[in-house]
């Protein structure tokens, strides 16, 4: 703990030192937001709950640092602090971890790209990758930014296929992004595994490439880390076309995974979604996935395991699709503050068990909220 309290003290004390130096800021921000939702069987004997009982649908609560000091010859040294909490009761996000989201320092240069080192975004997440088409909620162009998948609700299990050997975020992260003047894109990452005398274990390696075009943007990235001692990989390509106030995404992922006795599990996904922003403060949302489990190891409550999830217990497998239907309307009162309603419909087919519908093949979603940021 003396170590979080002395990283936020010293990024303070930046904040005010900054004020001295016109080189140099530092910034204070967060995000709130805050759903009501009603979900079906909720529980194993198929209760509805309605109430402010899960983490938001659109983003995690978050309140972050960021900072930046210019060192010449186009190059800038960069921070980022975030860390996030619960709307609904205040809590943690992670009890007992301060910086759960970013704890990253690096280089941002105008001619060799942007140079990060900590905790922060598994690479295929970002939108350098299927950040990009993974769901219409992010930017329409590739950046060098953290972002992709604003939370992971049914709609949102993608982002599992782009993770890591720690989750859908990486401990341990070095990561390079570039955008090039041509329109091309790369990014690579690697996560150093911290397990004295198996250097290779608990370790992911990613790149990335892309381009953005003048009305359309493609990216890919290959993801290859090492869980528990067992391979997983995943190859995905997507992308996204504008026509005026439309925006049309697709994307696929291919992931396997070892998983010892068990044997390989082989997954293929796809992702379509469309988004509608005409002029004034409403913009709408639809779009369907599919997850399509082969061998998927089962955990010990007989539940399918995310991608990059660790099988190191399991004694079963099964195989089946995950199918999500969802939808959304936003009303913005500014570019700040706005209200949704939102809602999905998942159905499970074959053998696909999800947790987090408690047994039952199909679940579905309702929601209202409020987001703003500072």
């Amino acid at each position: 703990m003396k170590t979080k309290h002395t990283a936020l003290a010293l990024a303070i004390g930046a904040a005010c030192a900054g004020h001295a130096n016109a080189q140099s800021n530092v910034t204070l921000y967060g995000l709130i937001d805050t759903t009501i939702s009603t979900i079906s069987n909720a529980d194993a004997s198929g209760h509805r709950l309605t109430g402010y009982h899960q983490p938001a649908w659109f983003s995690g609560n978050r309140w972050g640092l960021t900072g930046a000091e210019d060192i010449g010859f186009g190059t800038k040294v960069i921070f980022k602090l975030e860390s996030e909490f619960q709307s609904y009761n205040g809590a943690m996000d992670t009890p007992g971890v301060l910086f759960n989201r970013d704890a990253w320092v690096g280089i941002n240069s105008d001619v060799f790209g942007k140079l990060t080192f900590g905790r922060q975004n598994a690479l295929g997440r970002d939108p350098m990758a299927s950040g990009l088409y993974g769901d219409p909620y992010g930017p329409a162009a590739i950046t060098t930014e953290e972002g992709g998948y604003t939370n992971n609700n049914n709609f949102k299990q993608l982002v599992f296929y782009a993770g890591s050997a720690t989750g859908t975020r990486m401990d341990n992260g070095v990561v390079w992004k570039k955008l090039f003047d041509n329109g091309l894109t790369a990014g690579a990452g690697y996560q150093f595994g911290e397990v004295p005398g198996a250097p290779s274990r608990n370790t992911t390696e990613t790149v990335t490439l892309g381009y953005n075009g003048g009305n359309f943007h493609v990216s890919s990235f290959f993801t290859q880390a090492n869980v528990n001692g067992q391979r997983n990989r995943t190859y995905s390509a997507g992308g996204n076309y504008v026509w005026d106030i439309v925006r049309a995404s697709a994307g696929y992922f291919h992931y396997t995974a070892e998983q010892g006795a068990l044997g390989q599990r082989k997954d293929d996904a796809y992702t379509v979604s469309l988004k509608v922003d005409p002029a004034g403060p409403f913009d709408y949302e639809i779009g369907y996935q599919m997850m399509k489990a082969g061998n998927a190891a089962l955990n010990a409550d007989g539940f399918t395991i995310n991608a990059y999830g660790n099988t190191a217990g399991s004694t079963a497998t099964d195989s089946g699709r995950k199918n999500t239907i969802y939808g959304s309307i936003f009303y913005h009162f500014s570019k700040r503050t706005e209200v949704y309603l939102a809602a999905d419909y998942m159905f499970l087919q074959h053998g696909y068990h999800a947790a987090q519908s408690n047994g039952f093949a199909h679940q579905s979603e309702f929601a209202v909220g409020m987001r703003t940021r500072f």
